[in-house]
């Protein structure tokens, strides 16, 4: 008999919560192991429909504005500017459906309704009811809501200094962002190399390229499951992702006396990892869920890569320029900024 690796992973997650079960009931009370597991499938499954479109739509938020211009920097030229981007939230990914047949210890708490549309982190602030039982105990929650916006707006810093050879390093940091049941923040470093200076000819025409190799980190913790039962709070309130995302890019511009028109294509590839942190809830008395939940969470971390083009504008006043960027591929991301370069 062959086991599908779908197949093999579930009895690898029950044998798991049955062994933990019998090395952390010392206690007079337990519960039963095999509810348990299929508690911790539901909140694997949820986590991987409700969160998936924030991850990737951060992953855009983080790939655009980086190269402010392809142009050689001189060393120790140095820039700062203050970005602001507009990340356009798609219809498609603001919501799932939900299924009865999709879960095993929960249930759409409205009779006769077997599937619901329910909110991903990116959706509105509408919620479904789920319920289930747990040693004869009822649970029930309410599904998380979604940040309720069709574009989200944050603001970050970035600044640039010339190296030898033409290259550049670029830095970026935002502050953490705060939204409506989700906190964002951004940071990363890149090398930015210019290429058209191996070409007289082409800068002769005002012609510049440039390759950039960059990193950075998007860390997102969303508010999530508060499943209260008789046996205290289940500890699941908070989910963090933590996007690990390395990109390189090509890109090319012509100037026009003060202005520079500019394109480019990226490519990036990412590693997604979720960890369910925050307090632990009152039920880690009888088994330690949150360490399990997390242990199996490793199953949905995944890889990702994206291709993205993009399109930019920048006209420069004395010391100042101003930029606008338009990143788009699967989603659509706008990137404002204001530039001194001393």
């Amino acid at each position: 008999m062959q086991f599908t690796p779908i197949l093999m992973r579930k009895a690898v997650l029950k044998g798991i919560v049955l062994f933990v079960f019998c090395i952390s009931n010392a206690n007079a009370q337990s519960l039963p192991a095999e509810e348990i597991y299929f508690l911790i499938k539901d909140a694997i499954f949820f986590t991987d429909k409700y969160v998936t479109p924030a991850t990737d739509a951060a992953v855009y938020q983080a790939a655009s504005g980086w190269v402010s211009t392809p142009k050689k920097a001189n060393l120790w030229d140095f820039k700062v500017g203050l970005h602001g981007n507009v990340f356009f939230v798609p219809q498609s990914d603001r919501s799932f459906r939900l299924s009865n047949s999709d879960l095993s210890f929960f249930r759409i708490n409205q009779e006769g309704v077997e599937s619901a549309l329910t909110p991903s982190t990116l959706g509105s602030d509408q919620y479904i009811e789920l319920i289930g039982e747990l040693n004869g105990s009822p649970v029930s929650l309410r599904t998380p809501e979604g940040i309720d916006r069709e574009v989200v707006f944050y603001p970050y810093l970035q600044g640039a200094v010339g190296l030898w050879y033409g290259t550049e390093i670029v830095a970026k940091f935002s502050p953490m962002i705060k939204l409506k049941n989700v906190d964002y923040q951004v940071y990363g470093l890149g090398l930015k190399h210019n290429l058209s200076q191996y070409f007289p000819s082409l800068e002769k025409r005002n012609l510049h390229f440039s390759v950039l190799a960059a990193y950075s980190k998007e860390d997102l913790t969303v508010n999530f499951l508060d499943v209260e039962t008789a046996y205290g709070n289940l500890g699941l309130n908070a989910l963090n992702s933590l996007i690990d995302t390395w990109q390189f890019q090509v890109n090319a511009s012509k100037e026009f006396k003060r202005f520079e028109l500019s394109t480019g294509f990226i490519m990036n590839t990412s590693d997604f990892e979720y960890k369910v942190n925050g307090p632990k809830g009152e039920i880690e008395k009888i088994t330690p869920l949150q360490d399990i939940l997390n242990g199996q969470l490793k199953s949905i971390a995944r890889t990702k890569f994206n291709g993205i083009g993009e399109i930019s504008g920048r006209y420069q006043f004395h010391h100042f320029y101003i930029q606008q960027t338009l990143a788009f591929g699967k989603f659509v991301n706008s990137n404002t900024a204001l530039q001194y370069e001393f």
